[in-house]
């Protein structure tokens, strides 16, 4: 008998896993190569966009830079609408296109431009820009090639401009000489382009003080302060502040209290901070609060009482230079009112917007007003009239009886005038008045409003407000809604703000009105402007420091007796183009500054003590609101505000 042996399946089963294992290989495999591709594809895919997107950024900042440039040197949005006015989808404008050398190009235009209603200061800008990968280098988006579209609008605004953040601020270089801590006082924020310097003595300065570097002056400055001013502290600034006898002591900022301007970070506190004094400087909200010192070694509070001075740092980034708007652009004198950003025509065409005043009560100077349209009534300046206008009163008229000349017309004067105030007349101004040549000042001011002039202005006696502003107030809103309706006069020279007797200048000030304490700068181009010299003649055929008024047969007496009474107090924010500097105090007591100098290079001497600077806290904007109490067309400051970014897709094919 045989016994029969069942068959192995051993190597059957074994051929099975084999196959398995690769079958299950072959789809890893396949898998893996498959992702593989997908990743690749999808990083080139990733790579891709991230070309388009940036070639239609760089685009995109052509363009922008292209309107910025000449935006930023003229300060006026005439050439930008004269260059995108109809600009659309179907009619682009400015169009630029560009290769970026190893990556693709761009084609980029402004597809919309218009203004915003109601709003003078801002425009809006819709640029489209097209990125593409140029595979084959013919300079056109091919169907098959990679591309992205994106939309921007910018908004370019002609902004408040940070200059009038401070009483004293001076584009070339700062300077105080020969005071003590009572011979100057100032109770506000110094600011200088340059270096700041205290030289025989610092003065007192109740508030801030700021150099910056500036490589755009000739020799560049370093953007340094010399020395620790002097600076009283809380407890004494609070003493002189509530002080009856303290002069002009309702001009001061109001010490800082917690139970009038809140708890320090709080919303209440935050809303007052730029208008009080705080001796002990802070950082706050991711800013200063209180007086320190900033330059390009970084922002320090500090304290010097006449002791041994000593600082703490804050905040170690140096400070920056803040770009001073220009004011020789006035166009013409007979430019209509339509004609855009020139002075003379802002004037033509101002108009008061503010339909009612903080308070509630109604703004009799709205432009809605009944009257609106009549400058004069049956030849007599209408008194309810609307828009910008500059009276003084003229005691021939009405067989000599008196009364008021409109020396404007239309917010404009055409030739140089001599503006005489008193208490009983006081000149009357509203709005921006602008005036061809020299304007040559002293009195009393009603109203609220700003003088231009194409040429100098000279302050020939003191200036005074009829009805000022009260800064002394227990309570701020109150206080700030009563402010709102006081006086208020801006005086801005394209060439330069001159104070005192001109035809009686000697080497003081004519020293610090020539090279080389004043200084040569470069503009925004590179172009560089000459240090302003006070013995050149101009083109007017008389030297830059002298006035039209005191060479005119007709003006020049009335000129000479204004001024022989001296300058002695100014309620004014002085805006110049080069220089502001002349004789004070030549009659004794001293010189009062009531607002801000804002100036290119500044040249003061006074002949009688003590100096006095007040800042007037109507022009600082709030943090609230981001607006000024008062904004009567002060000068401002190109920027750009980028509002929306709208990507319009990517596609490969």
């Amino acid at each position: 008998m045989k016994r029969k042996r069942k068959q192995s399946k051993q190597r059957g089963v074994a051929l099975l896993v084999t196959f398995g294992l690769m079958m299950l290989i072959t789809v890893a495999a396949t898998s893996y190569i498959d992702r593989a591709t997908m990743s690749i594809r999808l990083a080139r895919h990733n790579t891709a966009e991230v070309q388009t997107t940036n070639l239609c950024d760089a685009g995109i900042q052509a363009v922008v830079l292209s309107l910025w440039r000449p935006f930023k040197q003229s300060q006026a949005f005439i050439d930008m609408g004269t260059q995108l006015t109809g600009a659309s989808e179907s009619t682009p404008k400015i169009s630029q296109t560009a290769e970026m050398t190893g990556v693709g190009r761009y084609a980029a235009g402004v597809i919309g431009y218009w203004q915003p209603a109601g709003d003078a200061y801002g425009r809006m800008v819709v640029i489209r820009s097209i990125g593409w990968l140029d595979k084959n280098n013919n300079g056109i988006a091919d169907t098959n090639e990679p591309r992205k579209t994106v939309d921007v609008v910018t908004e370019f605004r002609l902004s408040r401009s940070r200059v009038f953040d401070y009483t004293y601020f001076i584009n070339n270089f700062g300077w105080m000489e020969g005071f003590n801590s009572t011979s100057l006082i100032v109770n506000g924020d110094m600011r200088s382009n340059g270096n700041f310097s205290f030289l025989s003595g610092s003065g007192t300065v109740n508030g801030s003080v700021v150099a910056s570097a500036n490589d755009k002056l000739i020799p560049g400055a370093a953007g340094l302060i010399n020395t620790t001013p002097l600076k009283e502290s809380d407890a004494s600034y609070k003493a002189t502040f509530n002080n009856s006898g303290t002069p002009h002591k309702t001009r001061m900022r109001q010490p800082y209290d917690p139970a009038r301007h809140g708890a320090i970070g709080s919303a209440q506190f935050e809303q007052w901070r730029d208008f009080v004094f705080f001796s002990e400087a802070q950082l706050v909200n991711s800013r200063i609060f209180g007086a320190a010192m900033e330059d390009s070694n970084g922002s320090k509070a500090w304290v010097n009482t006449g002791g041994s001075p000593t600082s703490t740092m804050l905040d170690p980034r140096p400070t920056d230079e803040i770009i001073m708007p220009d004011l020789r652009d006035f166009g013409n004198v007979t430019d209509t009112a339509d004609a855009g950003g020139k002075r003379y025509a802002r004037s033509k065409a101002y108009v008061d917007e503010k339909a009612t005043f903080l308070d509630g009560t109604a703004n009799p100077n709205y432009k809605d007003a009944a009257g609106a349209q009549n400058e004069y009534i049956s030849g007599v300046p209408n008194v309810n009239y609307k828009g910008a206008y500059l009276d003084i009163w003229d005691s021939t008229l009405n067989s000599g009886a008196g009364g008021y000349k409109r020396v404007s017309s239309n917010g404009v004067v055409s030739s140089s005038v001599l503006l005489v105030g008193t208490d009983a007349h006081p000149i009357r101004i509203h709005g921006p008045v602008a005036i061809s040549g020299d304007a040559g000042i002293g009195g009393t001011i009603q109203g609220q409003g700003t003088i231009y002039t194409t040429r100098n202005i000279h302050i020939l006696a003191s200036v005074k407000y009829k009805n000022a502003p009260d800064f002394s107030g227990t309570n701020m809103n109150t206080m700030i809604n009563a402010s709102e309706k006081k006086d208020f006069l801006g005086l801005a020279a394209s060439q330069s703000v001159i104070m005192g007797d001109t035809t009686s200048f000697g080497s003081y000030p004519l020293n610090y009105m020539t090279p080389p304490f004043t200084k040569a700068r470069l503009d925004e181009n590179g172009n560089t402007i000459p240090a302003f010299n006070a013995n050149d003649v101009d083109s007017w055929g008389i030297k830059k420091y002298q006035s039209l008024l005191e060479v005119d047969a007709a003006t020049k007496a009335a000129y000479k007796s204004l001024a022989s009474g001296g300058v002695n107090q100014i309620d004014a924010i002085l805006y110049t183009n080069f220089v502001g500097g002349g004789n004070v105090g030549t009659s004794g007591g001293g010189m009062t500054l009531n607002g801000t100098i804002i100036s290119r290079d500044e040249a003061i001497v006074t002949w009688s003590l003590p100096i006095r600077m007040n800042y007037d806290i109507r022009i600082r904007e709030r943090e609230v609101t981001k607006q000024p109490l008062i904004d009567l067309d002060l000068p401002r400051s190109p920027t750009i505000l980028r509002s929306t970014w709208q990507d319009k897709g990517f596609r490969v094919k």
